[in-house]
């Protein structure tokens, strides 16, 4: 068992018995004053006197109670809970000395605190043994001091025998209620562990079901766009074929409005083609291992940033790379997962109005794997939004500014790359995107 284990056992044997000491406090006393009773029916002439003992010693068991509250009582309860123990002990042996020594009827309720010891009071059987001697000490004394000594040995050692008998039934339950109480916790305190591995173990699925879900939904809009290509890509070339045809007219070179008409309807589709072109893209990926060769992720970079330099414009973009940064992937492919995550963080920086826009790249050696993570200062990401960045279509941009296939188009990418593009961010202050990709071997 490791050490913290052993800690947490330690202290939950220690709560029972802080728990069963503050109980068996209030139950003593309980009975101590109940024994007055006793005292009218056997020794009337001593019933007031033994009234004021007993007052005494529930009185003093009572204020072992207020001490238990405490850290204090927490630090000494073996101490504590020894000591109540024995009060009424003390008790019944002065009774005994008092009374008919030997001969007295008392014996009998030093058997039945012995009992009450054994099979309920959680002390450890050493304790227990050493409640049991005193318990022989006491009566002993008891017998031996009494006015008239010890009328009859037979019955005295007839008494002091089955005390000692009651001694070694008391440390046996004690023995085994002591090894019980271990096992239990013992077996809590796995439960625990396991409790706690099955919901980290939740957890991890849970993250796992996330990553399939998403899977789910890339493939489906790639089976839907790859089924749709065909279709818009043919009349889209058609158009530009008879716009570009009708720009060549000297009609259109004279005609200004025209012309400007023209021009805006070329924009559109070219427009169109750039958006067929983001879904073929995402339709067809599939893995191949032609378009996996090593290559610097730090050249990689540079031409992400040179592409993306119109949205990098006044930003400064800070790079922290390993001396080596060669990786196995499909270059092209990801040199766009990084033009797609620097114009993001661009136009979270701009949204945010920073007086400093930075970017941080970093990129770390873990084994046979080289973990990049790109992050930028800009507005964040809200929590409601944070799930969704990786669904197609879907976007915080105005409406024109983006169609929301950038990151779904990056995950697939990465994905393919055995890799999961995960983000996470604080709201209003950054954002980080990261994966990790193989190196050569």
């Amino acid at each position: 068992m490791s050490e913290v284990a052993s800690r947490g056992l330690y202290n939950a044997v220690e709560d029972v018995r802080i728990a069963f000491s503050k109980t068996g406090c209030v139950t003593s006393a309980t009975l101590v004053l109940l024994g007055t009773s006793l005292d009218y029916a056997v020794y009337p002439d001593r019933a007031n006197e033994f009234l004021l003992l007993r007052i005494g010693v529930a009185a003093a068991t009572m204020l072992i109670l207020w001490l238990t509250q405490g850290e204090f009582g927490r630090r000494n309860i073996r101490w504590l809970t020894l000591t109540w123990l024995c009060l009424p002990q003390v008790m019944i042996a002065w009774m005994i000395y008092l009374t008919e020594g030997s001969s007295s009827i008392y014996f009998v309720g030093l058997h039945l605190a012995l009992y009450a010891v054994g099979m309920i009071v959680p002390i450890s059987y050493l304790e227990g043994l050493g409640f049991g001697l005193f318990t022989c000490f006491v009566y002993f004394l008891a017998c031996r001091l009494h006015p008239g000594g010890i009328a009859s040995y037979g019955e005295f050692y007839a008494h002091l025998i089955f005390t000692a008998f009651s001694v070694l039934i008391s440390v046996g339950c004690t023995y085994f209620n002591e090894l019980s109480r271990l096992r239990l916790f013992s077996l809590r305190e796995r439960v625990d562990e396991q409790n706690a591995s099955l919901q980290e173990t939740n957890r991890s699925l849970a993250e796992v079901k996330g990553q399939l879900i998403q899977r789910e939904k890339m493939a489906a809009i790639g089976t839907l766009s790859a089924g749709l290509l065909h279709e818009l890509n043919n009349p889209v070339n058609y158009s530009l074929m008879a716009i570009n045809m009708g720009l060549s007219l000297p009609t259109a070179k004279t005609d200004a409005m025209l012309k400007e008409s023209l021009v805006d309807a070329k924009e559109g589709m070219e427009r169109i083609q750039n958006i067929v072109s983001d879904l073929k893209t995402f339709a067809y990926q599939k893995p191949g291992q032609d378009t996996m060769r090593p290559f610097l992720l730090e050249r990689a970079l540079r031409s992400a940033q040179r592409l993306a330099g119109h949205e990098l414009k006044g930003v400064e973009v800070v790079t922290d790379l390993p001396a080596d940064t060669h990786v196995v992937g499909d270059e092209p492919a990801l040199i766009g997962v990084l033009i797609n995550l620097l114009s993001n963080a661009a136009h979270a920086l701009q949204a945010a109005k920073r007086s400093d826009p930075r970017i941080e790249v970093r990129a770390v050696v873990r084994g046979d794997r080289l973990v990049f993570s790109l992050r930028d200062y800009g507005q964040g990401i809200s929590p409601d939004n944070l799930g969704r960045v990786f669904e197609p279509f879907f976007t915080t941009r105005d409406v024109g500014a983006g169609l929301g296939l950038g990151l779904s188009v990056s995950y697939g990418i990465v994905q393919r790359h055995g890799s999961t593009l995960s983000v996470q961010s604080e709201y209003g202050a950054w954002t980080e995107f990261s994966f990790d990709l193989a190196r050569p071997a």
